[in-house]
């Protein structure tokens, strides 16, 4: 099965072996799931994710069908069955069957390796946005033309523009811009709400760095002075060039202070986890 890595996934709270099971088994047509990164055996900002995933089945009109601690005690069970303390996880809830089978398991990542925090990444524009941004769908169709572009381009992520020119996020990824003094994100009812983008907010709020949430048109870009991704594996990845514009968003000191009170932030979570 090309989604499940190790040995083991959890289904409806059974351990299963991953090479009994095919995406058929896992996927239906409606799927609502979340990733979380796993470090040193703690599932990193739990409970912000599962309750984004229910916020992703109310906005599709659905219950959320199991309890926070029994999604809790899977997601323990399936790092305790893999011997895996370190990775991503996926969970995967079918929307549209009766039973609403729910899926862990652990899937391949991809983390910035340390010079792309000291260079910055290569991004692109890609005129095109999600149906219902608010919320974690899969849509394999648009993720694939998206990969494609990327690929093409040999970049990191594509930046999203809308029919009005605005842009919104990453295609796996929240953006924000600095100009100035002042951070620039995309409004939340027009994005996915990233667990990470929330504590960044809070943690530029708590350390006095002004952020405006609003849409910016890509044809602005070159008055930027700086700009990063944020998501579960990249965490705050400052970017080099969006299409042919240049940023010196590694030596930016606003972005800076972000990433290392991200750092902070994320370790205190790990300490004070039980």
């Amino acid at each position: 099965m090309a989604d499940c890595i190790h040995e083991f996934l959890i289904q409806n709270g059974e351990v299963k072996k991953c090479h009994d099971f095919h995406n058929s088994l896992i996927y239906s047509d409606i799927n609502v799931y979340e990733v979380i990164r796993i470090i040193n055996g703690v599932p990193l900002f739990c409970e912000k994710h599962l309750e984004r995933m229910k916020k992703s089945m109310e906005l599709i009109h659905m219950d959320f069908p199991y309890s926070y601690d029994f999604c809790k005690e899977n997601i323990i069970k399936l790092i305790g069955a893999n011997n895996k303390i370190d990775g991503n996880i996926k969970l995967v809830i079918n929307a549209d069957k009766p039973k609403k089978d729910f899926t862990l398991f652990y899937i391949n990542h991809h983390y910035p390796e340390a010079e792309l925090y000291e260079e910055g990444v290569k991004t692109i524009l890609y005129h095109g946005e999600r149906d219902n941004p608010n919320a974690k769908i899969v849509n394999d169709d648009f993720r694939e033309k998206i990969n494609e572009s990327i690929k093409k381009a040999n970049a990191y992520e594509a930046i999203l523009v809308d029919r009005k020119g605005r842009i919104t996020e990453g295609s796996r990824s929240n953006i924000f811009f600095v100009k100035g003094d002042k951070v620039i994100t995309s409004p939340l009812a027009d994005v996915l709400p990233g667990i990470t983008r929330e504590e960044i907010l809070r943690l530029c709020t708590e350390n006095k760095i002004k952020v405006v949430e609003e849409g910016y048109s890509y044809e602005e870009i070159k008055f930027l002075d700086g700009a990063f991704i944020s998501g579960t594996s990249p965490r705050v990845l400052p970017i080099s060039y969006i299409d042919e514009k240049a940023l010196n968003s590694p030596q930016n000191p606003i972005i800076k202070i972000i990433i290392n009170k991200y750092q902070e932030r994320m370790q205190n979570y790990i300490n004070c986890w039980t």
